[in-house]
């Protein structure tokens, strides 16, 4: 290898590992989110576009502010849609010095039109007038100015755009088909979780660690060193079997986007530091194959058949327990003899079964170097259940359940 091209290998090498650190930096910051924040850095990677949907009050803006943070030399921009939302507000207010000089000039800085990364709030509640303009900026990082004239090519690497809900009409749905990651995020489950984060707001924690990109360092990675990755035989068949498993449940995805998805392929690998794809990198694609949440399951069960038998396990051991929390819920209004029945004959032993099954899966998964971010999130929906049956079902004071998980 050349002087200069081992200098190139070990500044992408360099740049994947402060990725991986910043990942984890923020995964230590957002309870639970682990997952969705590698997903987001696995998509700006691969130049692509993310939805992170879910209810208000899930740190959605606020990952998405602390991620692209991150980027320094990044010009950053940042606006929450509305269907009033005019195209001049998001790509460049009129000069109105000029105009009063005769001239019809736009004024770009600090708009879509001039950022390298860019966070879309309520992205579905974009305005009529701003769809098509929208379209072009996340479909082609083109803008077409109100004047007329040459169209400006916009630096755009990629944008995380945020919604409550999933889009209600054909023209939001045209910009719904466009973002390639779709990531749900759901309030805190794990109780431990939701103690730390309510001690948070009583206490002042030291500063956390802040690890930092350079924007160029991360345009050469989405330019030269993402697309250089390896993709082997073996990986497109098992894209292949795949997609044939998902038409066969009708989860049809258009070539497009199977296409498109390939660069996350490629992202996660680098991403991990490595130069081929690997299966453990398919598991990006439980973000990329559904279009509604319903579907999810299905497309992350076909997914983690191929890569990761330990998750689909642990995804087995799910339907348990959302099976005794459906009735733990029906059991609503009985009396504390009938709960207290029901919890010893059969929610306790089945909880504490699925607990350790999922501890065992955990262990074998990382000593594989697999995934164990299903597991974590089984984890934490087991351990939410077993909190409720502590309090609701045998009337364990609440503060005390923390300590009995």
């Amino acid at each position: 290898m050349a002087p200069q091209d081992a200098h190139g290998a070990q500044a992408a090498q360099d740049t994947a590992r402060r990725l991986r650190t910043i990942s984890d930096e923020l995964a230590d910051c957002f309870y639970e989110r682990a997952d969705v924040v590698r997903t987001l850095v696995v998509t700006l990677l691969a130049g692509q576009h993310s939805l992170v949907l879910g209810p208000p009050g899930t740190a959605k803006s606020e990952m998405a502010r602390e991620l692209t943070g991150r980027i320094e030399g990044a010009s950053y921009w940042e606006i929450l849609l509305s269907k009033f939302t005019a195209p001049t507000r998001m790509f460049g207010p009129i000069d109105v010095a000029a105009l009063a000089r005769g001239e019809y000039r736009q004024v770009y800085d600090g708009r879509a039109t001039t950022a390298h990364v860019a966070f879309i709030d309520e992205i579905f509640k974009c305005s009529t007038a701003a769809l098509n303009e929208t379209l072009g900026y996340l479909n082609e990082r083109i803008y077409h100015p109100e004047s007329g004239g040459e169209p400006i090519r916009c630096p755009l690497i990629g944008a995380i755009t945020a919604s409550n809900e999933l889009p209600s009409g054909e023209d939001s749905a045209a910009i719904y088909d466009r973002l390639l990651v779709r990531v749900e995020v759901k309030y805190l489950e794990d109780p431990s979780n939701f103690a730390s984060l309510v001690r948070s707001a009583v206490s002042r924690p030291a500063a956390p660690a802040r690890t930092t990109v350079q924007l160029a360092a991360l345009q050469h990675a989405v330019v030269e060193a993402v697309p250089a990755v390896d993709v082997p035989d073996a990986i497109v068949d098992a894209v292949c079997t795949l997609r044939a498993a998902l038409r066969r449940k009708e989860l049809v995805a258009s070539d497009r986007r199977w296409r498109q998805a390939v660069s996350l392929l490629q992202a996660s690998a680098y991403l991990d530091g490595r130069p081929a794809v690997a299966e453990t990198d398919l598991s990006v694609l439980t973000h990329v194959l559904w279009n509604s949440p319903a579907e999810r399951p299905a497309v992350e069960r076909e997914v983690l058949h191929l890569v990761n038998p330990d998750a689909k396990e642990a995804l087995d051991l799910a339907d348990t327990i959302d099976e005794l929390e459906a009735q733990l819920d029906a059991m609503a209004g009985q009396s504390r003899e009938a709960l207290s029945e029901w919890v010893i004959k059969k929610a306790h032993n089945q909880l504490a079964m699925a607990g350790q099954q999922l501890e065992k899966l955990r262990e074998e998964a990382a000593s594989a170097g697999r995934s164990t971010a299903a597991i974590d999130r089984v984890t934490g929906r087991q351990r939410a259940v077993r909190a409720r049956v502590l309090t609701e079902a045998l009337g364990v004071d609440a503060s005390t359940v923390q300590a009995q998980l």
